[in-house]
């Protein structure tokens, strides 16, 4: 990598798509992502000057409600290279690397600036925010429907019918603060219900451990799928935070606060999901592989020309990245990235779709599911000494915000949380919960 950085005089070069080898087809080509084959950028060429870095915002009236879905997941996957490069630094103690991580996330850094931007002033918060639920929902079923290891496939649908609730719970603030009709913003893509009620998510913090995958043995897409579900949280989390606050009204800080901690356990179990003996260099190379990785899957599925070009050519950089993480692992740790890949081809691209009936299917089989000592049970199975018993007594003694929202929103939205299932899965927690309560002190 070379340390000499010109800004590029041009943000979105001509693109062309290249030539399909010879018997591959077509679906085949948006099947597969074949990193070692790619072609990267040199990085002299990926600094960008501050006009290309903030480009046109998308039209919220008229946008593809999965090019919205891109953009945010894109914009918490450049996040969580950003944060996971600077603490990289902090850690290693060789100054090349140092160097080069330096280099590398100061251009992720741009990226995901310029990812970011794309959003518009004039979408409120609450309305990016039904966007965050959508990419919550539809790319957790899609790597679910994905995932080779049964238990992060589990994980994943296990957190999928949370996020889902949300989805809803949100959609009836945006219903009582705005008049807004969250339909506007799925387009009909994702299903606009209850899932398993915010109200009995709340678990104490032992309840978020996980285990592990193998390094050594996991699929390469099972590490991809991790690295993307746990930005993808985190930036979540990290975005209620930040913005819940600044509502007035009493119910919408309320619900922030709520969900954003739901969102904190999410992040935890997910991020226990990875292997802890990955050496530094060895997550980076993988946080590399995995951006190059999502930019090849949006830009084979995006709609938009001009956002399409802006995939196509993140994804070129992420490649060059990519090879410079191989060439330190090489120097500094004497290994080959392609043992540590184990795969030419890294397939099936994370798409953005229809997922409705595979939700509906988890809902009908997991809804009354809970985690206890890393594993996922019955609620009826729960033993009376279940930390989280304790825990929901005290985070919901004054009621609940997930819960009181409902009653603020139209009757429309407000029926479908009387619905049979919902009911019945409420009552039994609150079951377990008072049998519980002589075994499990509130404090």
């Amino acid at each position: 990598m070379t340390a000499g950085l010109t800004a590029r005089a041009a943000v979105l070069p001509e693109m062309h798509p290249p030539m399909e080898p010879a018997g591959v087809t077509e679906e085949d080509e948006m099947a597969q992502f074949r990193p070692f084959d790619m072609e990267g950028m040199p990085i002299e060429e990926q600094p960008m000057n501050w006009k290309d870095m903030v480009p046109p915002p998308y039209d919220k009236k008229a946008v593809d409600a999965y090019t919205r879905t891109r953009i945010i997941l894109m914009n918490g996957i450049e996040n969580n290279a950003v944060i996971t490069s600077h603490a990289i630094e902090r850690m290693h103690p060789d100054p090349e690397v140092k160097k080069a991580m330096a280099l590398m996330r100061r251009i992720d850094s741009q990226q995901q600036e310029l990812v970011n931007w794309l959003n518009p002033a004039d979408q409120s918060i609450i309305e990016t925010t039904l966007g965050y639920e959508q990419v919550a929902v539809d790319l957790t079923a899609n790597l679910a429907q994905n995932e080779p290891d049964p238990y992060v496939k589990q994980t994943l649908d296990f957190a999928l019918l949370e996020d889902f609730d949300h989805l809803y719970r949100y959609s009836c603030l945006y219903d009582c603060i705005e008049g807004g009709d969250p339909e506007v913003i799925v387009q009909g893509k994702t299903e606009v219900k209850p899932g398993r009620p915010t109200s009995i998510e709340h678990r104490h913090p032992f309840d978020s451990m996980r285990k592990h995958y193998d390094k050594d043995t996991a699929d390469i897409k099972t590490k991809m799928n991790y690295i993307t579900i746990t930005a993808a949280e985190q930036q979540t989390m990290l975005y209620y935070r930040s913005h819940g606050f600044m509502y007035p009204d009493e119910i919408a800080r309320q619900l922030y606060a709520e969900i954003a901690e739901i969102e904190e356990q999410h992040v935890t179990q997910y991020g226990l999901l990875g292997d802890p003996n990955e050496t530094m260099l060895e997550k980076m190379a993988m946080m590399e592989l995995n951006e190059a990785y999502l930019y090849h899957s949006c830009a084979e599925t995006e709609s938009d020309p001009r956002i399409k070009g802006i995939w196509e050519m993140f994804a070129k950089m992420e490649v060059t990245h990519f090879n410079e993480c191989a060439r330190l692992i090489k120097k500094i740790e004497g290994r080959d990235i392609q043992d540590l890949v184990k795969a030419d081809v890294i397939e099936p691209l994370v798409v953005f779709e229809q997922n409705k009936d595979y939700v509906n299917s988890v809902i009908d089989a997991q809804l009354d599911l809970a985690p206890n000592n890393m594993e996922y049970v019955r609620m009826r199975d729960l033993p009376d000494s279940w930390a989280s018993f304790g825990y929901l007594r005290v985070m919901n003694a004054k009621g609940v915000p997930s819960e009181e929202i409902v009653g603020k929103a139209g009757p429309n939205l407000a029926e479908r949380d009387q619905a049979e299932n919902i009911r019945r899965v409420k009552q039994e927690m609150a079951r377990r919960v008072e049998k519980g309560m002589a075994a499990v002190p509130a404090r």
